[in-house]
């Protein structure tokens, strides 16, 4: 008997937590985007590493999120900056930090048929599995502040 079919939701929460991880990947070493894809499909995506068992992503989604981040970074990066305090600079951020930020912001920019509230809820998630709440909130107010101004 076959497992059931993972809700769109789930898959797309999955992907988004991958693409964050991909995405520090990128940043912490010298990879090429499309072999880490091919890497992430092969080896990680669903897949089950020393017992335990990773969730099935929607694969294109986690691709567009890798892709798009990569090739939007700098127009993505002048979007962050512009919504941080004047005290805070980009590379301040903690890495994985500026990643969930730099996925966040793509989505709301790129992909007009996700929701708002979906996106921010789903970063608020991803930032709960590596941070406090404070930098949880953060992630929130920055990306409400990006939605408004982008999608208004």
């Amino acid at each position: 008997m076959s497992k059931p079919k993972p809700k769109r939701s789930q898959t797309r929460s999955a992907a988004r937590l991958a693409a964050v991880q991909a995405l520090y990947q990128i940043g912490m070493e010298e990879i090429s985007v499309e072999r880490l894809i091919k890497e992430f499909h092969d080896h990680r995506l669903g897949a089950e590493i020393e017992d335990m068992q990773f969730a099935d992503a929607d694969g294109d989604f986690f691709d567009d999120l890798v892709i798009g981040v990569n090739k939007r970074r700098d127009e993505i990066n002048e979007v962050i900056e512009a919504n941080l305090n004047e005290k805070w600079k980009l590379d301040r951020l903690d890495i994985t930090m500026r990643q969930i930020l730099r996925a966040g912001v793509y989505e709301i920019i790129a992909r007009p048929d996700v929701p708002t509230p979906t996106i921010i809820n789903e970063y608020l998630d991803v930032a709960h599995a590596f941070f406090d709440e404070k930098e949880a909130k953060f992630v929130n107010g920055l990306l409400d502040a990006v939605a408004k101004e982008k999608r208004a």
